[in-house]
């Protein structure tokens, strides 16, 4: 269930099929009126791989889009087709599965409760207004659920969804204004974990800062919650940028980790991610940490095409990938304006070689790597050798 947008003040760019010449259409006759034309983008259910950036004219717009992954979209034979390949068929997460029908008796009655807290509170306005699939998944007791924790965060991302700076598109989700109790944090994530389906408790979310930030909190709650039970997997979204607060995760039980980077170039980490006290060496460190500990560990690589499929980007993927060891390699589409990110990114030396070939590349120098798109149920695994 993907979804169409289109992109107000962004005339399309075809192929005049006479000519082979790229060619933009302004306007266009309905009826008797001339009226102006937009581009139109897809937005792609959660599993699939964007191979292509929508073609357009944007020079005149003066606005950012909100945050989401555009794509490019064709027609022909009658319907709709987007520029992407799947990655990963996973049902936990196929759009279909979360209808708020179901869903908003459940979270009514869980609110009704004597013992509802300001952090399911918090979780029900991101299950109903930001319809988050991981928030909604808590109150449907199954899957993988949240547990934000944290307000702060020590990076000022481009495209952070929960906050954006004046003038820019609204944050796609609400950050928590508050500090958690820890006995609520472990009270939800035991629940889930004893009484969901597949269970998965995960903390740094889109409705956050970055959890390391709250070290004594997050090490506490893992530990208690583990404590209490062994069922399931804790696990942790980070932008791994403090090794020692994740040293102190690790200690506590923690299951696995999944660390988001939009490069493994330097340069292009800092120009997306804009850190505040720490260096891509930094989390690096933490992606060490985590194999060392018997962590299952995943990168969340923030995809782009155009700029990750690069040769320089594979080059310095491939030394990272060897370094680390890490275990899954998720490919998730960055969701950004595509103009504000190709802003920022300092210029590559070397033309795309598409997503598709990226991936056939990674597969074959690192056959024992996952490549896909959601988290995954985890258990705690030796401490592999590193090529």
């Amino acid at each position: 269930m993907s979804k169409l947008f289109y992109m107000p003040g962004c005339p399309p760019v075809g192929m005049d099929p006479s000519s082979g010449r790229q060619v933009t259409l302004e306007t266009q006759w309905v009826g008797r009126k001339r009226v102006n034309c937009s581009a139109v983008a897809a937005f792609l259910e959660p599993g699939y791989v964007r191979t292509l950036l929508p073609a357009c004219r944007s020079s005149q717009k003066q606005y950012v889009l909100p945050l989401w992954a555009y794509t490019a979209v064709g027609f022909a034979s009658g319907t709709y087709t987007a520029a992407a390949f799947r990655v990963e068929a996973n049902p936990h997460w196929d759009p279909r599965n979360f209808d708020d029908r179901e869903l908003l008796p459940v979270v009514e009655e869980r609110l009704g409760r004597p013992d509802a807290g300001p952090l399911l509170r918090h979780l029900a306005q991101c299950a109903l207004l930001n319809h988050c699939f991981a928030a909604k998944n808590l109150f449907l007791n199954r899957w993988e659920a949240p547990l934000p924790l944290s307000r702060r965060c020590n990076a000022r991302c481009l495209g952070c969804l929960s906050s954006q700076p004046r003038g820019s598109c609204p944050s796609a989700h609400r950050r928590i204004r508050f500090r958690p109790q820890l006995d609520e944090i472990v009270e939800l994530a035991v629940g889930h974990l004893e009484r969901a389906q597949d269970p998965i408790v995960s903390f740094g979310q889109g409705c956050e800062g970055e959890p390391l930030t709250e070290a004594r909190l997050l090490a506490k709650a893992i530990e208690e919650i583990r404590r209490r039970t062994d069922m399931g997997t804790v696990n942790l979204n980070t932008n791994g940028s403090l090794p020692m607060a994740l040293g102190l995760a690790v200690q506590a039980g923690l299951d696995s980790v999944r660390i988001s980077l939009n490069s493994a170039r330097p340069e292009l980490y800092r120009a997306y991610c804009r850190p505040r006290g720490f260096a891509l060496e930094q989390v690096e460190e933490s992606l060490e940490i985590a194999r060392k500990g018997g962590l299952f560990t995943m990168i969340n690589y923030l995809v782009f095409p155009g700029v990750t499929d690069q040769e320089e980007e594979w080059e310095s993927l491939r030394a990272l990938l060897s370094r680390t060891g890490v275990q899954f390699l998720h490919l998730k589409n960055l969701c950004i304006d595509p103009d504000l990110y190709l802003r920022a990114m300092p210029r590559g030396t070397s033309p795309p070689m598409g997503m598709r070939e990226l991936c056939s590349r990674i597969q074959q120098e690192f056959p024992q790597l996952r490549l896909g798109y959601f988290n995954q149920p985890a258990q705690r695994v030796p401490d592999p050798a590193v090529p």
